[in-house]
């Protein structure tokens, strides 16, 4: 009896100082060690773990995993309705609308208009839904503030001015809210985590309840405002993106008052769908035709000057590009881009030199696209092309010509996707006349378009300056 009291004393003592076991969590990245080291194994950093409590498992608990066959899961998640923003671009971004239980991490620069945007939504929701917006950085008069600016009224909105999670959760299962706002996660820190807010620790911890807090059984569309580093990343452990359902970055031009809102991650819609908005007195608007704001309108053709439709997320935009060929001032000529790739200019630069007699190897070239939209696709080979070529020759291509195509190293015209959408974007905007590659020809004529079909470079270097003035 004696024996058995002493194993049963030996084993309750080894489970509560496994318990009670405690971690050394690096603030810098995150990683884990389960003894102090001077230097974190996992980014190198000196003097940078701290200690922290080990998370109990719930394994000794008994608490059932939740389960259900593929079918009724699926029935569940159709029968889920999404809420409308009461913005169409916002609603786009989302995937058709914000779904309860999901958790949306929104990052971008100081300014932008992150904290703007979520008090407008805040407040068009709360008119039908009990809302809650958090703000950890702000006091309550000032947020008040910026709503009596932006002329923002909520009958179901409620203001919590408070950097303690445990309380803003406490209010928001109280308030049985269908939409919680955290701003920002920086800001926020758990009572039960030893370690200051905003370290990754903090992050990490705050993050995993809000998600839990969110999958519960009433748990409400969680939004989380994320600060960003100078390279434009969210601060904090990269886990953080892979514990949310949705990533979206706010991004715009130094000096502009249009706001680029693009889903890098979105486990309920597309990935890399784009918002367009505009910055005025009143807050942050959607707007309708986003291709105006990369078209520049010149009043005359000029040289070096063509629109392309490119494709970016899920739908068409046109966008003018511009190039501008000079002779080289020095031994070493220049090559700037923006907006594209500048390996990829090179190579259509040695295309240009190799397959359409187009010499630019002692010339500076300057390649720009209109509104400041990074372009990744290789549609943007073609209009460069015949951007590059006006330039040199001083001939203004004509101002309804439109183009898009690939090139390939051998001077051949590529087909590209989704080519019958770029054609109905262009004839819904007025324009006329459309160089492409001859697979990208559609079987039925598209109204009101002049389309030509070209397979190598040099035919569509032909049909381009031949309009050209």
């Amino acid at each position: 009896m004696i024996r058995d009291a002493v194993i049963r004393s030996t084993v309750s003592e080894f489970v509560f100082v496994a318990r009670s076991q405690t971690l050394f969590v690096c603030r810098d990245c995150g990683g884990e060690s389960l003894k102090w080291q001077g230097q974190c194994a996992h980014c190198k950093a000196w003097d940078t773990l701290e200690r922290m409590a080990a998370p109990r498992s719930n394994a000794a608990r008994g608490t059932a995993a939740q389960s259900s066959a593929l079918e009724s899961a699926s029935l569940a998640a159709s029968a889920q309705p999404r809420m409308s923003l009461r913005l169409t671009e916002l609603d786009r971004v989302f995937g058709g609308g914000l779904l309860p239980g999901s958790v949306t991490l929104l990052g971008g620069e100081p300014g932008i208009g992150k904290s703007t945007l979520l008090l407008q939504v805040a407040a068009t929701l709360s008119q039908d839904l009990p809302i809650v917006y958090a703000s950890g950085e702000e006091s309550m008069s000032q947020v008040a503030l910026r709503a009596q600016r932006l002329g923002l009224t909520g009958a179901q909105l409620e203001l919590i001015a408070d950097s303690s999670l445990d309380a803003i959760l406490q209010v928001a299962a109280e308030r049985r809210c269908a939409v919680l706002v955290i701003d920002s996660i920086q800001s926020m820190r758990l009572e039960t985590v030893d370690s200051s807010a905003g370290s990754p620790v903090q992050l990490r911890e705050c993050t995993a309840a809000l998600v839990r807090f969110a999958k519960g059984v009433h748990g409400p569309a969680v939004i989380i405002v994320g600060h960003v580093t100078k390279d434009g990343a969210i601060a904090g452990p990269r886990l953080l993106e892979h514990m949310v359902d949705t990533v979206l970055y706010f991004t715009s031009d130094t000096g502009s008052r249009y706001r680029l809102l693009r889903a890098t991650k979105n486990r309920f819609g597309r990935v890399n769908e784009l918002g367009f908005f505009v910055m005025d007195e009143t807050g942050l608007k959607e707007v309708r035709n986003p291709s105006a704001i990369f078209l520049s309108g010149h009043p005359q053709p000029v040289p070096g000057s063509i629109v392309m439709v490119a494709r970016d997320g899920g739908r068409p935009l046109l966008i003018e590009v511009q190039a501008l060929v000079d002779r080289a001032r020095s031994l070493a000529p220049r090559r700037v881009a923006q907006g594209v790739d500048a390996n990829r200019l090179s190579m259509l630069l040695a295309i240009l030199s190799r397959h359409a007699d187009l010499s630019l190897a002692d010339h500076d070239v300057f390649v720009n696209l209109v509104g400041g939209l990074d372009i990744e696709e290789t549609a943007t080979d073609l209009p460069l092309a015949l951007a590059l070529a006006s330039s040199l020759r001083a001939r203004a291509l004509p101002a309804a010509l439109v183009a898009f195509g690939e090139l390939g190293l051998t001077g051949e015209v590529r087909p590209v996707p989704h080519g019958e959408e770029r054609l109905r974007e262009l004839a819904k905007l007025g324009f006329t006349q459309v160089i492409l590659p001859r697979e990208n020809l559609p079987r039925e004529a598209t109204a009101g378009l002049t389309l030509r079909g070209v397979s190598s470079i040099a035919e569509a270097l032909a049909y381009a300056l031949a309009g050209a003035t």
